[in-house]
């Protein structure tokens, strides 16, 4: 009996990549979940000059800037793309998969704030406002 239909079977699984998971599981050094509730989840982030974080997603999230730093973000296909961020920016970022590195010279220092749920959709606004009696 031969067992290499299971080492195939075996190797492939450990090869192939893992879905991209939370951050604060994935680098709990540089991810501190700080506030969390049933709708957002706040977290701070921290890194280095040099500093590669793993393959991680997040859900549509506003970035508070607390450094002057600069990123290069590599996606799932294989695209890039560097940022910089001054202190004090704050940008809404749509939901994403990347693994991120510190390419400045300096620390990298954020607030991200995570929503869990869709926007709510509001209801139409009235073209006019009724007459009154």
């Amino acid at each position: 009996m031969t067992h290499a239909p299971a080492l195939v079977i075996s190797l492939c699984l450990a090869t192939s990549p893992a879905p991209a998971q939370d951050p604060a599981k994935t680098d709990p050094g540089k991810y501190i979940v700080i506030l969390e509730n049933a709708r957002t989840r706040v977290l701070e982030f921290r890194d280095h000059p040099g500093d590669r974080t793993h393959a991680h997603r997040h859900p549509d999230s506003v970035l508070y800037a607390l450094s002057d730093f600069a990123r290069r973000l590599t996606f799932p296909d294989g695209r890039s793309m560097t940022r910089t961020f001054k202190k004090g920016d704050v940008v809404f970022l749509e939901g994403q998969i990347h693994v991120g590195e510190n390419i400045g010279a300096s620390d990298t220092h954020v607030i991200l704030v995570e929503f869990k749920e869709p926007l709510p959709s509001l209801p139409p606004s009235p073209r006019t406002a009724p007459a009154l009696p």
